[in-house]
């Protein structure tokens, strides 16, 4: 039935385009102007004589436009014939260095072609003089009834004409009736919705005038600008190829374009070298580099929220559709499509093809591209994430959820064991990349320790395998250690090395230990040991609610062992839980709830 549905859609669309291309075009006019036409009633106007100036003034700047450009379509075409010789003399030019040179090398083949094209020109030149007699027959007859030459104008303008006339028509009854057809495109799509459905008109309203004025005045600058250099370097009909750009830089990538090829053409034809030529193609070389490139991103950069591949697609199938109108109208459309699918549930798929807005968010791009084994991905985009924000932000906004739906999947033993190996793998590559820490194994050794091990023990023994059982010198200076300890969660431990390492990465001396690891220092004897050399102490809870009892009981044994230290709750946010801190004892100094935020703290304890 989907099928069925949407080739009666498409039916529809291609035999009805004659109805249906003047009809859309005027509501999306109106949709443009409405901004303008309620501008006049502030002016205290009425609504009919605001509506009227607002048509007057489209067709009025319309009808400029078409009087230029037939003005000089018309002289271009009075100053074709003396253009003739120097058209003839480069055709001749190429003639000479392609085809002729390809004939030379031809040999006897060559020759038989030559053979067989001259028997052919001979039978066109017996029979050239009878068709020509023939067609200045029927040229001078019809030449001769100033009627007929009324009537064959009048033919291929009666079309535009019509199309013309059945938008202005439509445009003004829809100007009129504006809120009401908006009160009744409201009732019929949302329903009850009227949120939903309010804020989706809305929001095509402000995109398409945002887009439509953005690029009016783009293409008007581009127009303007193509106008003078090509008058500045001497090509005849500037005004003609200006104003054709700015028009047909409407048609997404390929409109400009054609324009310069066509200013290219008659440049190559005014002029007996390429010279001219060349300077005309370099002129809109770069006046289109520098609009695209520095003028629009700043203008209105990616305000239409459409990719450029439905840009590219919906270009094609309109124009399949519609034709050139349908080229015009694509992005409009598209862009249509694409709210309606951001506000209307039943189109949502319709947005995500279209729209502009990942598909995935960055934690769920990151953990598909763990699974999939593909850490190089995973690090590049973490790069251009670090050129921004700092590495304490990356694991709070990717790493951290990202891990997270792993621990879900996890739970549920959603995940099979290939797929384990591969995201244990990307993670340890993804977070040995990103820190200051190398690895200290090649990375077949590094594979099996990952089928051995857990993420939390594999990255703390990298560490000790440098730096020793304590990860750094005992004989340091007096508080310049700090101690990370998670809470006693399995998942408590993976997020205190994250956290040791975004420490590290800020050049704080930062451990990872358990509480086990400090009953065995102290039961030691270290009489290299600097005294009072701890002077910060993170607990680690990133298990969610109910899980900061261990740690209170943990930061209150710390305490007493660490009398002078200043111990940081770290509570990590969960995704399905709400973030609400618990009561904690009198032994916790300060609270974090997040990396970025207990990276703080230790900045401003150990940067003083």
């Amino acid at each position: 039935m989907t099928i069925i549905a949407m080739g009666v859609m498409l039916a529809l669309l291609y035999f009805g385009k004659d109805v249906m291309v003047p009809v859309i075009l005027a509501f999306i006019l109106a949709l443009l102007m409405a901004p303008f036409v309620r501008l006049l009633q502030k002016m205290r106007l009425g609504h009919a004589y605001a509506v009227l100036i607002a048509v007057l003034l489209l067709a009025t700047i319309a009808t400029g436009l078409m009087t230029i450009i037939g003005s000089q379509i018309v002289h271009l075409a009075e100053s074709l014939p003396q253009y003739e010789r120097t058209v003839q003399a480069k055709l001749q030019l190429l003639h000479d260095l392609t085809i002729a040179r390809l004939e030379a090398m031809s040999g006897e083949a060559g020759k038989v072609f030559n053979a067989f094209g001259a028997k052919s020109n001979a039978g066109q030149i017996q029979e050239a003089p009878v068709a020509t007699s023939y067609t200045n027959a029927v040229d001078v007859t019809a030449l001769g009834s100033p009627w007929n030459a009324v009537r064959r104008v009048l033919s291929s303008l009666w079309s535009p004409l019509e199309t013309a006339g059945i938008v202005l028509v439509v445009l003004v009854f829809v100007l009129l009736e504006y809120e009401s057809l908006r009160d009744r495109f409201i009732r019929a799509i949302g329903g009850t919705d009227l949120r939903a459905t309010t804020a989706a008109i809305n929001d095509a309203g402000e995109r398409l005038s945002r887009f439509f004025v953005s690029q009016f005045s783009v293409n008007f600058g581009v127009g303007l600008a193509i106008w003078l250099g090509l008058a500045a370097i001497g090509l005849p009909n500037a005004l003609l190829w200006g104003t054709l750009t700015a028009v047909l830089r409407f048609v997404p990538y390929i409109g400009v374009w054609l324009a310069a090829l066509l200013a290219a053409l008659l440049a190559a034809a005014v002029t007996p070298g390429w010279s001219l030529m060349l300077m005309t193609l370099g002129l809109f070389v770069i006046v289109e580099a520098l609009v695209s490139q520095l003028l629009e991103p700043q203008l209105y950069g990616h305000a239409t929220g459409l990719s450029p591949l439905a840009v590219v697609v919906s270009a094609i199938f309109w124009s399949w559709l519609w034709g050139p109108m349908g080229l015009v109208l694509s992005t409009p459309l598209t862009l249509c499509l694409v709210v309606i699918g951001k506000h209307v549930k039943a189109f949502t798929l319709l947005g995500i093809l279209l729209g502009d807005t990942p598909a995935l968010t960055l934690p769920q791009r990151f953990y598909q591209r763990a699974l999939s084994g593909d850490a190089d991905e995973i690090i590049a985009a973490a790069r251009g994430f670090l050129r921004q924000r700092s590495f304490a932000k990356y694991c709070d906004v990717v790493l951290l959820p990202a891990l997270q739906l792993a621990q879900l999947d996890l739970a549920q033993k959603a995940i099979g064991p290939e797929q384990l190996v591969k995201a244990r793998g990307a993670v340890i590559r993804v977070i040995e990349s990103l820190g200051r820490e190398t690895p200290t194994q090649p990375r077949w050794r590094r594979r099996t320790s990952v089928l051995e091990d857990d993420l939390a023990h594999y990255l703390r023994q990298q560490r000790e395998h440098v730096a020793g059982r304590w990860q750094g010198p005992l004989a340091v200076a007096p508080g310049s250690i700090a101690l990370c300890i998670g809470s006693g969660h399995p998942y408590d431990d993976i997020a205190t090395e994250i956290l040791v390492r975004i420490l590290r990465d800020l050049h704080v001396d930062a451990r990872h230990v358990s509480m086990q690891d400090i009953e065995d220092f102290q039961a030691e004897e270290h009489p290299e040991a600097t005294p009072n050399a701890v002077s910060m102490i993170h607990v680690v809870d990133a298990a969610g609610a109910g899980g900061w009892e261990a740690g209170d009981a943990l930061a209150t044994e710390v305490r007493k062992r660490f009398a002078d230290v200043v111990i940081v709750a770290v509570l990590l946010p969960n995704l399905l839980e709400t973030q609400e801190i618990p009561e904690l004892s009198e032994h916790i100094d300060r609270v974090a709830q997040s990396f970025e935020q207990a990276a703080q703290y230790a900045i401003e304890k150990f940067m003083k």
